[in-house]
């Protein structure tokens, strides 16, 4: 059986040697920017193929200054082993255990620990260095290298493809777990392809490309996807691994997908790509399961996270993929908590999540995804129900079913997805009549097909819904929406968040008080 793919992400201090490390393995310099060549240190995430022979590895090397730990989380949320560098000359340092703990959170307990720069010290430095380093990771390989001088790449190569057979071993058995139901099942590449992008640039002549790790799931040229949270659709018009074309890309490979049908400005790290059922929640709540989640007797066995830790604090950063959000926390009483977010996070069932304090910043530990997209509830408290639910329900759809036309503006609208073209614009697009177009308008309104927010800012119902979701639970976790609030969270313009607002107080799931729109109690 022909080995799967894996990602191997880097961790540990600045400045001991995981750049140069990744260099002398790949024979890739992952600074690609002038700023980082300039500083001499890694300020975004970089990328590489690391060849082992009879497996290759795509290899996320991530900054290791306090101050990126967000872009090093962002780079570890989607692999699947590491390689903790630790420099000989430094022993283990503040980032080095915060990394690790940031490992322990993501249930990442397959790796390697390189004790770098073993040129640059005597002997008794050296083994003592390399004491301090295994105590990190009991049972994880320590492999003593050079980059300057190549001693150790060998072994160390060795021992990546060693640790790469455990960890495709513990994939293929029981990790990491997804939740179906009441179930947990392992994932595999039937599942709906899931993508937490972690760059987003325009090349020219091609539009906009975007990469991250594929989580679950398998793309395919030419497939259609949905970008969330804005819910815009866009077409996969080329897959690169490593700069090679694919015509297919798997799971846990690192990919470069341009995308056809959605601007530059409208995707950004953070954003997902998923297939159409792939179920992931654009939610302001989690309930999560608190702790690692790690195994006994794995490589990475002492310092489990501690609940309390996190239970303590009143308010805590949450990452989750490549984003990220403050939130309030609320104890479940069963070893959960209730995640209250303060801007939307982007979640499965059975996705991990990393928890820091705020001030001072520090990593607390961590939690599984138990439901993305619970109502509010906690510990002696009865469960509220879901902001959209007592809500007036919209007026059943007549009989008369849209003409052809109408259906052709109806699939014009859902490819626009949050930010739809006015008559106008697709009048002239389409080269029809701006009149026949605001016929459809109405056809489409009067079947239940589509949402007239304004006389020129109409939605295909399932947008509709999906975005007024998003303001409801953005109502009700401040006291009130504005239109400001709604823009931003929501990535609108200032019409479209206010055309959404003003059809929730006309449908009375909201109620405006000035430029205050209010949850309704009843």
């Amino acid at each position: 059986m022909a080995p799967q793919p894996l990602t191997v992400g880097t961790a540990g201090h600045i400045d001991h040697g995981k750049t140069a490390l990744v260099r002398a393995l790949t024979g890739r310099d992952t600074d690609r920017l002038a700023e980082e060549r300039r500083r001499g240190m890694s300020i975004e995430l970089g990328f590489a193929e690391l060849d082992l022979d009879e497996r290759r590895l795509s290899l996320v090397d991530v900054p290791g200054h306090e101050r990126f730990v967000r872009t090093m989380i962002a780079g570890a949320a989607g692999i699947d082993m590491f390689l903790l560098v630790v420099a000989a000359d430094d022993g283990p340092m503040p980032q080095t255990h915060e990394h690790l703990a940031v490992l322990r959170a993501l249930g990442i307990d397959h790796g390697v620990v390189a004790l770098t720069k073993v040129d640059l010290v005597d002997e008794e430095t050296r083994l003592l260095a390399a004491a301090a380093a295994a105590e990190l990771v009991p049972g994880a390989p320590l492999v003593e290298v050079s980059a300057e001088t190549g001693e150790g790449i060998k072994a160390l190569r060795a021992g990546l493809a060693e640790v790469a057979e455990r960890a495709e071993s513990k994939r293929r058995s029981s990790f990491p777990l997804r939740m179906h139901g009441k179930g947990r099942t392992p994932p595999d590449i039937n599942d709906e392809p899931v993508l937490h992008v972690d760059r987003a640039f325009t090349v020219a002549g091609h539009g906009t490309v975007v990469t991250g790790t594929l989580w679950t799931g398998r793309l395919v040229r030419g497939q259609r996807v949905t970008v969330l949270p804005s819910g815009r659709e866009a077409r996969v018009r080329s897959i690169e691994v490593h700069d090679r074309a694919q015509e297919v890309a798997d799971a846990h490979q690192r990919v470069a997908l341009n995308l056809g049908g959605i601007e530059r400005g409208e995707i950004a790290r953070g954003d997902v790509v998923a297939g159409e059922a792939a179920g992931v929640s654009v939610t302001y709540r989690l309930d999560v399961d608190l702790g690692d989640g790690g195994e006994p007797g794995a490589d990475v066995e002492a310092g489990r996270p501690s609940a309390a830790a996190i239970l303590a604090e009143p308010r805590v950063q949450v990452h989750l993929g490549t984003r990220d959000s403050a939130a309030r926390v609320v104890d479940l009483g069963d070893g959960g908590a209730q995640l209250r977010l303060e801007r939307p996070l982007l979640a499965r069932a059975g996705d991990r999540v990393v928890v820091r304090r705020i001030a001072p910043p520090d990593t607390l530990g961590g939690g599984v995804v138990r439901d993305p997209s619970p109502p509010r509830h906690g510990r002696g408290w009865e469960p509220l129900p879901p902001p959209e639910e007592g809500a007036p329900s919209p007026p059943p759809p007549p009989v008369a079913e849209p003409t052809a036309f109408a259906r052709r503006i109806l699939a014009e609208l859902e490819k626009d997805g949050p930010r739809p073209r006015g008559a106008a614009q697709l009048a002239e697009d389409l080269g029809a009549g701006r009149r026949e177009v605001e016929k459809a308008f109405g056809e489409l309104a009067a079947a239940g097909a589509a949402v007239r927010a304004k006389a020129d800012i109409v939605y295909p119902a399932p947008v509709y819904e999906r975005l007024a979701r998003l303001a409801l639970a953005l109502a009700e976790r401040d006291g009130a929406a504005t239109i400001a609030s709604v823009r931003d969270a929501l990535g609108l313009s200032r019409k479209y968040a206010q055309a959404l607002l003003e059809q929730l107080d006309a449908e009375k799931r909201l109620r405006r008080d000035g430029d205050l729109h209010l949850p309704r109690a009843d």
